[in-house]
């Protein structure tokens, strides 16, 4: 069984390419390659610095998930050892999709090396996955109570089922926060067990998760126009919609689901400038840190495997 279950997920994700293409395809048809050029070259030096300077926060603030985890673990390591296996892991699950084993991979090689059990990397995950988590539901909770139209752009529904929909997560965010704070005992929900960490714990998570997101989100808002830019909140609850969409698909990047889901939010926008926007995106936040990923992992790999052929000669040369 498990073993069909290694080729569902690529096939899952290989359907969710072809189908979000076909749908993206027809909604930007109209769209010409000249007119997604002029728009990125109209993107002033200023804000593609702004983006730079987002796409920055972000990574911090995802080396900060598995500063928090290794904290809850009774682990702490190095900033310099877990900003650079952090920023390795992220690079490379974003644009492989499956993020959780596709990034566990890459902690279970970094992380093992460090003394972290099998049990522990795991939990690390799940701790990081479940900061990813909380961090989009408090995001998307405050976008809906201040801007509930926000819902109309995805979903026809009227502005109050956006304002109680937001006031309804705000509220399971409380009652995580609370079962924190009075040691609540574990949450069991079928086979999985939610342990709630220290406050200090759950206070770090609620202030990792929403600064990596508003950094992330903050590449596409600089790189709108200003005239056609809705605002940083609209922008951020569109790509807290279209990022979720695109990590539920498994297609490698959410290439296709992403554009669509967010190009579709955005009907008063020119669908070109958008496009440019999500290109400047997938450039700052998935390409160029894959580019530095993999050196990462060659270096890492190579200084691996020199410290095991020196432990092997020394060996040698002690017999």
């Amino acid at each position: 069984m498990k073993r069909y279950l290694d080729y569902l997920w690529p096939v899952i994700g290989l359907a969710a390419i072809v189908f979000s293409f076909s749908l993206l395809l027809k909604e930007v048809r109209g769209i010409s390659a000249s007119d997604v050029v002029d728009s990125l070259k109209a993107i002033s030096p200023l804000h593609y610095a702004l983006a730079g300077v987002s796409t920055l926060i972000a990574y911090a603030a995802l080396a900060w998930y598995d500063r928090i985890a290794l904290l809850h673990l009774g682990k702490p390591l190095s900033w310099l050892f877990i900003s650079l296996t952090s920023f390795t892991t992220y690079a490379l699950s974003h644009n492989i999709g499956m993020s959780v084993f596709s990034g566990a991979m890459v902690r279970y090689r970094a992380y093992s090396s460090k003394g972290l059990s099998l049990t522990e990397i795991a939990v690390l995950v799940a701790f990081c996955s479940f900061t990813f988590a909380i961090g989009t539901l408090m995001l998307g909770g405050i976008v809906l109570v201040i801007e509930p139209e926000i819902l109309q752009r995805i979903f026809a529904a009227p502005q109050w089922v956006g304002r109680s929909l937001g006031i309804g997560i705000l509220v399971c965010v409380s009652l995580y926060m609370l079962g924190s704070a009075l040691h609540f005992p574990p949450l069991t929900i079928g086979k999985f067990h939610i342990i709630y960490p220290r406050p200090a714990i759950s206070l770090r998570q609620l202030m990792a998760g929403p600064i990596e997101l508003m950094g992330a989100a903050g590449i596409i808002y600089f790189a709108l126009p200003p005239e056609v830019n809705p605002g940083f909140l609209i922008v951020l609850g569109v790509f807290l919609a279209s990022f979720s969409a695109a990590l539920l698909s498994h297609a490698p990047g959410g290439l296709g689901v992403l554009e669509f889901v967010f190009i579709k939010a955005m009907p008063d926008a020119p669908q070109a400038q958008v496009l440019a926007a999500l290109i400047v995106f997938r450039l700052f936040y998935l390409l160029i840190p894959l580019v530095a990923g993999i050196i990462v992992v060659i270096v890492f790999e190579r200084q691996r495997l020199a410290d095991a052929l020196r432990a092997r000669t020394s060996l040698i040369k002690s017999k």
